[in-house]
C-alpha cells in the first residue's frame, strides 16, 4: 500500500462535501448513533462508483454527455430536495431523542443516495484507481479490490470522526431554538449549495 495512496485518499475523504455535511447533519439532530449508520450508508455509497470504475462503466458516463446529464440532475433534483427537508422542523434535521429502526434505516438509505446519485464519483474513480495499480502487477483486479476496501475504510472512520464531533456539540445546539434553526438554514444552504455545484460541473 503506498504513502501516496493512503495521503491522497485523505485528501478526498477529509474534503468537506455532501457524505461529509449529512453525517454532521445526522449527528447534530439525531445523536452519534445516527451519524455512525449516515456514514455506514454514505460508504456503502460509494460502492456502486467504484464497482463501475473496475467494469468500465465510469466511461460511458465519460463519453456520453446524455448518460452524464441524466445521472446529474437526478443528483442535483436529490440534493436540493435535501436543502427543502432541512429547513422543515420535521424535516431531514427533525430533533430526536433515539433513533428507532425505522428511522435508522431512512438514514442510512438517505446516505446511500447521496452519494450513487454523483456522477463525479464513478469518473473520480475511472481516474484515481488506476493510478495505483502497475501496469506489471500480476493480478491488477485484486490489487484494486484491496485499494477499493481500504478507500472505503478510511472513509468510514473518518465521516464517524466528523459524527463524533456534531455529536459532541449536539446538547448545546438543541437547547438554543434559534441556533437549531439557523442549524437547519445552514445546513440547507450547503446542500443547495452543492446541488448547484453539481448542476454547473462538465465531466
Amino acid at each position: 500500500m503506498s504513502v501516496a495512496f493512503l495521503v491522497t485518499s485523505f485528501i478526498v475523504v477529509v474534503s468537506p462535501g455532501t457524505g461529509v455535511l449529512y453525517t454532521l447533519a445526522a449527528g447534530l439532530s439525531r445523536g452519534f448513533r445516527a451519524s455512525v449508520v449516515a456514514a455506514f450508508g454514505c460508504t456503502i455509497g460509494i460502492v456502486p462508483h467504484m464497482a463501475a470504475a473496475i467494469v468500465g462503466l465510469a466511461a460511458l458516463l465519460h463519453a456520453s454527455a446524455l448518460a452524464f446529464q441524466t445521472f446529474k440532475y437526478a443528483g442535483v433534483a436529490y440534493l436540493l430536495y435535501m436543502a427543502w427537508n432541512a429547513l422543515r422542523e420535521h424535516g431531514a434535521l427533525r430533533v430526536e431523542k433515539e433513533v428507532g429502526t425505522r428511522s435508522a434505516a431512512q438514514v442510512a438509505v438517505t446516505g446511500v443516495l447521496i452519494n450513487i446519485l454523483n456522477p463525479k464519483l464513478s469518473i473520480f474513480f475511472l481516474a484515481f484507481l488506476p493510478q495505483f495499480v502497475s501496469a506489471d502487477e500480476i493480478n491488477p483486479l485484486s490489487r484494486t479490490l484491496v485499494l477499493s476496501a481500504v478507500f472505503m475504510l478510511m472513509t468510514f472512520v473518518i465521516f464517524v470522526g466528523y459524527g463524533l464531533f456534531a455529536a459532541s456539540i449536539r446538547d448545546h445546539v438543541i437547547s438554543r431554538p434559534r441556533v437549531l434553526t439557523w442549524m437547519r438554514r445552514t445546513f440547507a444552504g450547503a446542500f443547495a449549495a452543492l446541488g448547484v455545484k453539481l448542476a454547473l460541473a462538465d465531466r
